[in-house]
C-alpha cells in the first residue's frame, strides 16, 4: 500500500521466503500451495511456497497468507504470527472474511493486528506530515485520511483511545482538512476579490469551510469525556465551534446529539480545548467548526 512504511517486512520476507529455485513460475506454485492446503497437505504447501519465486508486494503478501494459514493448521504459532505480520505490513486493512477463514484463523489476524497496527499508524502519520511539509498536499491529504481510517479500526480501538495515537487522531484530523484545503484551491473566477478590512471586521467576522481563502484552525489539546458504553455505540453527534483569533473556543454546542448527558460533558470539555486559529492572508481570524464526535466501543 502506497505510503506506509512496512515495518520489518524486508527481514520478515527474507526469512519466510528463501530464495527462488528453478521450477514453476511464482502464479502456477501459489495455486498450488493454495491446493495442498485445501487438501490438508500443509507440509508439501510449505514446501511449495519456500520455492515460490515473489515478484512483488502482493505475491509476498499472498504467500505469506497461505504459509500462515498452514503454520496454524501445524500448530506452530510463533511462526504463524511472522507470517501474519508480513500480511499486516504489506496490506493493513486486509483481514480474512468469514467465509475464507476459521475463527481460528480470523482470531491470529487480530492478535496480530493489534500488536503491529499501531506502529504502522505513526509511521504513516509521519509520512504524511512530511508529504504536508513538502507542500505535496494531494499525498497528504491520502495519508491523513488513510491514519484515520486506521484509527478507527477495531482492533486498534484500545491503543487509539490512549497516547500516542489519541494524539495522532486529533492531529491527523487537523492536518487532513489543511490539506484538503489546500489541495483544492478554488477556481480562479470564484475566487473572493481583495477588500479593504480593518483589524475591527476581522475580528467580528465569523468564517466557515465556505471561505476557501481562509486556513482552518488546527487542534493543539483537544481531550475528551470519558464515555460509559451500555449497548450498542450511539450514532456519531455533530459539536459546533466558534474558535477566536487566540485558538480559544468562544462558543460551543451540539448540533446533533449524542446523548443528553454526554452532550453536555462535550460541551463543557470543549471550553477547554485549543487550536492553532484560523488565518486569513496570515492573519488569525474567527472560525466556525464542525466536529464529528464518534463513540467506539
Amino acid at each position: 500500500m502506497t505510503g506506509w512504511l512496512n515495518v520489518g517486512i524486508a527481514a520478515l520476507v527474507v526469512a519466510l521466503v528463501s530464495p527462488p529455485l528453478a521450477g514453476p513460475d511464482a502464479d502456477d506454485s501459489l495455486a498450488a500451495a493454495r491446493e495442498r492446503y485445501a487438501a490438508a497437505e500443509y507440509e508439501d504447501a510449505l514446501q511449495m511456497l519456500m520455492r515460490l519465486e515473489t515478484s512483488d508486494g502482493n505475491d509476498a503478501r499472498a504467500a505469506a497468507q497461505v504459509r500462515a494459514y498452514c503454520l496454524l493448521a501445524l500448530g506452530r504459532s510463533g511462526d504463524a504470527e511472522e507470517a501474519i505480520a508480513v500480511v499486516v505490513s504489506a496490506d493493513p486493512f486486509y483481514r480474512p472474511s468469514d467465509a475464507d477463514a476459521s475463527p481460528r484463523v480470523r482470531a491470529a489476524f487480530s492478535d496480530v493486528r493489534r500488536r503491529v497496527l499501531p506502529a504502522l499508524v505513526q509511521q504513516q502519520y509521519a509520512t504524511a506530515k512530511s508529504k504536508f511539509d513538502a507542500r505535496d498536499f494531494v499525498a497528504a491529504r491520502d495519508g491523513f485520511t488513510t491514519v484515520l481510517r486506521a484509527l478507527a479500526d477495531p482492533d486498534v480501538a484500545d491503543a487509539a483511545s490512549q497516547p500516542p495515537l489519541s494524539d495522532l487522531a486529533m492531529l491527523a484530523g487537523g492536518f487532513r482538512d489543511l490539506s484538503v484545503t489546500a489541495a483544492t484551491p478554488p477556481p480562479i473566477n470564484a475566487r473572493p476579490q481583495p477588500q479593504a478590512v480593518t483589524a475591527g471586521t476581522l475580528a467580528a467576522h465569523i468564517y466557515t469551510a465556505d471561505d476557501r481563502q481562509v486556513t482552518p484552525p488546527t487542534a493543539v489539546k483537544q481531550p475528551m469525556p470519558s464515555f460509559t458504553l451500555v449497548g450498542s455505540p450511539p450514532p456519531p453527534g455533530l459539536l459546533d465551534l466558534v474558535i477566536d483569533e487566540h485558538g480559544q473556543v468562544e462558543q460551543a454546542s451540539m448540533r446533533t446529539s449524542i446523548t443528553p448527558r454526554y452532550d453536555q460533558l462535550v460541551v463543557a470539555s470543549a471550553k477547554d480545548w485549543r487550536f492553532a486559529p484560523a488565518l486569513l492572508d496570515g492573519r488569525p481570524v474567527r472560525y466556525r467548526k464542525v466536529v464529528q464526535i464518534t463513540v467506539q466501543q
